[in-house]
């Protein structure tokens, strides 16, 4: 079913329950398909549009605050198996073809700040970075019940692209000087570009992937949230937030139990996608935070490859009205439909769950399906 940009942000703010809201967030793993259509999948559960998710439309605010510009990226070597490949920061970077959506770097080009200095202007502020068709776009589609989504870059997930993730943990303390200039330089990029086109169009949601833990806990502390990290996104939610924005959503996998008061200090109101191999229970979330955090994901993927009994498990206790009825619960599995999940197992998993949230048999929904990771 379609949502409205003001149901989504009355449901995700606590402010209004019509239903609850289940999702798929990002799709099936490469690999899945031939799996499923071996099992004799349809065109339409390929592209999931056969099981009637949830959805709201939403639109870029037209703005870009990532790094521009920089070499031109080359594919060095592509096989059956793997890619490997130099992007546009100069990372030398391994995908495997077989199993994997995203590129593992094995190389980084930043070391010291004479290597930042020489990346830094594509990071930097530009008149450039604001597409004003775009804004008026997205100005147009909210009309329309469209939700407006601003991304910024993530603190730690930008300095990790730079410098790879244990010298970007060190760096906090071995080069003061370097992160505090990098993550100067998002804010000032971050902050201009979000002041001018909320002048033009109201940006209900400001997202961020700030992948900042593992299954055993964080890559860095509250402390480090606090001294390096507040200052840059408290700086962009209070534009978004002083002109009429709603959400503040990170994307973070992994255990972040122990930074999730720093995060909600900074402004974070939303948390995808509340990852369950980790230790992410969203029966817990809610117990402890109340609405003070919305959620999307939460349902342990893995359940749905084990089959019916273990389904009924997770469902019984994370789809429990006390969970959702005060809104800001969006339900999804915590990641990509993973390889070997049987067919039927998945059919039965979206089947109980629309019972059990009392929600239409997936047969007689719109037949559509949008990703909801945005």
């Amino acid at each position: 079913m379609r949502w409205t940009r003001e149901q989504y942000l009355a449901y995700m703010t606590f402010e209004q329950v019509d239903q609850p809201m289940l999702v798929e967030l990002f799709g099936l793993l490469i690999g899945l398909e031939a799996e499923w259509r071996a099992q004799g999948a349809t065109d339409d559960e390929i592209d999931l549009t056969r099981f009637a998710f949830d959805y709201v439309d939403h639109v870029s605010a037209g703005g870009n605050c990532r790094a521009m510009g920089g070499v031109e990226p080359v594919i060095i070597e592509d096989t059956d198996t793997h890619r490997l490949e130099r992007d546009h920061f100069g990372r030398l970077k391994k995908l495997d073809t077989r199993t994997a959506t995203i590129a593992l770097p094995i190389e980084f080009p930043v070391k010291n700040m004479d290597d930042w200095l020489k990346l830094k202007p594509m990071f930097q502020w530009n008149d450039e970075r604001i597409d004003w068709d775009a804004v008026e776009h997205a100005r147009q589609a909210q009309r329309q019940g469209a939700l407006v989504v601003a991304s910024i870059p993530g603190a730690f997930d930008t300095v990790r692209d730079l410098m790879g993730e244990e010298m970007a943990c060190l760096a906090y303390y071995d080069q003061p000087e370097l992160m505090a200039d990098i993550l100067e330089t998002l804010r000032n990029t971050a902050t201009n570009v979000l002041a001018r086109i909320s002048e033009r169009v109201t940006i209900d949601q400001l997202s961020m992937h700030e992948d900042l833990a593992g299954r055993s806990g964080p890559l860095i502390g509250p402390r480090q949230v606090e001294e390096w990290f507040q200052p840059y996104y408290r700086a962009c939610w209070d534009i978004v937030q002083s002109r009429g924005g709603r959400l503040f959503q990170i994307d973070t996998d992994g255990n972040i139990w122990s930074i999730l008061d720093a995060l909600l200090a900074c402004g974070v109101n939303s948390v995808v996608p509340m990852e369950p191999a980790a230790g992410m229970d969203i029966v817990e979330v809610r117990r402890r935070y109340g609405k003070r955090l919305a959620f999307l994901g939460g349902i342990d993927k893995f359940a749905v490859i084990k089959g019916p009994e273990a389904i009924e498990q997770e469902l019984r206790r994370k789809l429990d009205p006390e969970v959702w009825r005060i809104g800001g619960a969006v339900y999804s599995l915590d990641h990509r439909i993973p390889n070997g999940t049987p067919l039927e197992h998945y059919r039965y998993y979206v089947r109980r769950a629309r019972e059990i949230l009392g929600l239409p048999p997936f047969d007689t929904g719109e037949r559509f399906w949008m990703r909801m990771a945005f």
